[in-house]
């Protein structure tokens, strides 16, 4: 029998996001393919029944809650070591880019991506210090590194000068609840959500590396051009530095025809995104972009950024736009629209393009890693 260290903070009912939600998948598929195997999820705080995923889970809660730089040196440095010698763990996994420096157990570290390197000032200072001290001796320390794009990988690769062999992709997936609404099932979301309308949708937490401001501003240049009844659809929570996005929602015109619908369960967000005409998603960076899956699962047409991983995820199902260029994303909202053809032959793509990506290979990848870790 092996012992399977977790770091499990992320795993918080109601507030799953895009690294709880690779934790979740995963570890749900690992704890009920091995049940020869012991897995210790370590959390900073109570957790919920429902993350313990199987009778080979032990739930072991301690702090201090990891959720401020000073804290994570805390937690991950001296609180992980103490507990991976306690429970005498043959490996530690961890799903959100950060370890412990200070322990001999071999280290499975999942690094989704490197956006605090290319995009510092989105993040507090205390934060971007802490992740660009540390990201490159915790990467060179792992014993095994999985990160979620053929462009994370090379990223992490280059920039921390981490051997290619070193690290393997585990592709994000998305849910079953994704799946193509009928025409009853879309006209019922769209009476509650964009006032009977065909709408765009975003999904993400609200802040400035998924580049809302740029996308109301699209948004209002399509509406001058079209005079249409389509609206936007923002789902997602006011996650950091959001100001200027609340200040552009409050003054911008056509401002009625953006709806805010907050963070949703996965059950609701599979609604919203199924029943909308199209996904707009021009995120300044990603390591993968899960929303971009998720809407090509609902067989719904993206328009994604040209940049980081996401030409990746979306391959021929996805129309590309420079994130930067308000008109690009305009000119893409305005194509897809007039362009009827355009919209069935990228939906047609999304088919074929969400094969590639499942959650059971995303957890097979990160199995083997740590196996590669004993």
């Amino acid at each position: 029998m092996m012992r399977i260290a977790v770091n499990t903070r992320l795993l918080l009912k109601g507030k799953l996001e895009g690294i709880g939600w690779y934790t979740h998948e995963t570890l749900k598929r690992l704890v009920a393919l091995h049940p020869e195997h012991e897995f210790i999820f370590f959390f900073d705080r109570p957790y919920d029944e429902s993350f313990i995923f199987g009778d080979n889970v032990t739930p072991v809660v301690f702090g201090p809650p990891a959720r401020h730089p000073v804290l994570f040196y805390i937690w991950y440095e001296a609180r992980i070591p103490y507990m991976l010698k306690k429970y005498k763990a043959d490996v530690f996994l961890s799903p959100d880019g950060l370890m412990s420096l200070s322990t001999k157990v071999p280290t499975c570290l999942v690094m989704h991506d490197l956006a605090f390197e290319h995009y510092p000032k989105h993040l507090s200072l205390s934060i971007r210090s802490y992740l660009r001290k540390f990201s490159p001796p915790f990467a060179k320390r792992a014993k095994r590194i999985v990160t979620v794009s053929e462009f994370s990988k090379n990223d992490i690769a280059e920039k921390y000068g981490i051997p290619l062999d070193k690290i393997d992709v585990s592709y994000n997936g998305a849910q079953d609840a994704y799946r193509p609404l009928s025409w009853e099932e879309k006209e019922a979301v769209k009476e509650e959500y964009s006032d009977g309308c065909e709408y765009f949708v975003f999904a993400g937490a609200l802040h400035p590396r998924k580049n809302i401001v740029n996308l109301l501003k699209a948004f209002i240049v399509f509406k001058k051009r079209q005079r249409s009844n389509m609206k936007l659809v923002i789902v997602g929570r006011l996650a950091w530095k959001y100001q200027e996005v609340e200040e552009l929602r409050d003054s911008m015109p056509f401002k009625e025809d953006v709806k805010w619908v907050g963070y949703m369960n996965v059950d609701k967000l599979a609604k919203v995104i199924g029943g909308a005409y199209a996904l707009v998603y021009a995120s300044l960076f990603e390591g993968f972009g899960i929303p971009i899956l998720e809407a090509m699962q609902c067989h719904v047409p993206a328009i994604v950024s040209n940049t980081s991983s996401m030409p990746e995820v979306g391959g021929e199902a996805a129309l590309l736009v420079d994130p930067k260029e308000v008109r690009d994303i305009a000119d893409a909202m305005e194509k897809i629209y007039k362009d009827e053809s355009l919209r069935n032959r990228l939906i047609e793509a999304s088919k074929l393009q969400v094969k590639k990506f499942t959650w059971d290979k995303t957890a097979s990848v990160l199995w083997d890693n740590v196996l590669k870790c004993l």
